[in-house]
């Protein structure tokens, strides 16, 4: 049974349009933050326009040694799902070291309220 090579390209062209538009649809209803979107934008794009330009995944399956052509669309979309995944990598790092601060200042606030509230007692009494 032989694949059409066609159709594939079709599937990819309709899942990265579809993809473009779920990332526009969740910033515009405010799901997604910006700066977050913008590498999900990227990789859809660039998932659209190999998936238009077969010439393209052509030369680029040729370069890596991909004997498949149509193989290459999902190394590129590994690829690009891997930058993201690293990108939240991060991100979730740098909101935990973040949290970790606030509580630590959290507990020097409370602290600090409680010595406050015994000097007051004391000049109460």
């Amino acid at each position: 049974m032989e694949v059409e090579v066609f159709r594939i390209q079709i599937i990819g062209i309709i899942g990265s349009i579809f993809l473009l538009f779920l990332v526009i649809e969740l910033i515009r209803r405010g799901k997604l933050r910006i700066e977050f979107s913008l590498l999900w934008f990227f990789i859809s794009v660039l998932f659209l326009f190999v998936s238009i330009f077969r010439s393209l995944l052509d030369k680029f399956s040729y370069l890596v040694g991909i004997g498949y052509p149509p193989s290459a669309l999902f190394l590129i979309l590994l690829l690009g799902l891997i930058m993201i995944l690293i990108h939240f990598s991060t991100v979730i790092s740098n909101l935990k070291e973040a949290k970790k601060i606030l509580t630590q200042r959290v507990g020097l606030l409370e602290i600090e309220i409680e010595r406050l509230k015994k000097e007051i007692e004391k000049c109460k009494g």
